[in-house]
């Protein structure tokens, strides 16, 4: 998952939600060097991405992308399912998703100095292109795929995945309907962590 599933499977606690956003950052032990409920978020974040890379259903949308993204075609599904909790997320969460941004926003400013440096210098350009909202839309996904292209080892294929989406749009949302309630239940059952959903 990307970087708004992550931060929507982190309850209502601020650190675990901190340590979910830097997940990445922080390798192995390095967890160690942070607040316990940080360190809990950072095992969440790692745990989220074993349940995810290892799922059937994720597997079957990743391979929709292996064309274009071949064994980075994974990481695309991550993003690809960040646009389908963003752009339902009516159905994921009873506060709007401009509001569970700003919140994320004023989290992580307020623990600027706790972070790691790379996140340190890609938090400014998040909050700014309003990333976490863009997703919600074909171009926002183009955007991130592209800036991902660049800075990374990604091939830079961001209009081809947004046509292969579109193309297998209901087959990938449906992919993610399925697999996103089972994320959900395993991230509250290993972690005790309470995800608040509309009734």
């Amino acid at each position: 998952m990307n970087y708004l599933a992550h931060v929507y499977l982190s309850g209502e606690s601020d650190e675990v939600m901190i340590g979910n956003f830097i997940g990445d950052s922080v390798k192995g032990k390095q967890y160690l060097n942070y607040p316990a409920d940080i360190q809990k978020g950072i095992l969440v974040h790692r745990q989220i991405d074993s349940f995810t890379d290892s799922h059937p259903l994720v597997k079957q949308c990743s391979a929709c992308f292996i064309p274009a993204y071949g064994r980075y075609s994974g990481i695309v599904t991550d993003v690809i399912f960040d646009h389908f909790l963003a752009r339902y997320w009516q159905g994921w969460s009873d506060d709007t998703l401009s509001g569970f941004a700003r919140r994320v926003h004023t989290v992580l400013l307020s623990n600027f100095t706790r972070l790691p440096i790379e996140v340190k210098r890609f938090l400014p350009f998040l909050i700014r292109h309003r990333r976490l909202e863009s997703y919600a839309g074909f171009e926002g996904i183009r955007e991130t795929l592209r800036v991902m292209g660049k800075r990374t080892s990604l091939p830079d294929e961001s209009d081809r995945a947004v046509q292969i989406l579109c193309e297998e749009f209901f087959l990938l949302k449906a992919g993610f309907n399925a697999f996103f309630p089972e994320l959900i239940g395993f991230v509250e059952r290993t972690f005790a962590i309470q995800i608040k959903r509309p009734c």
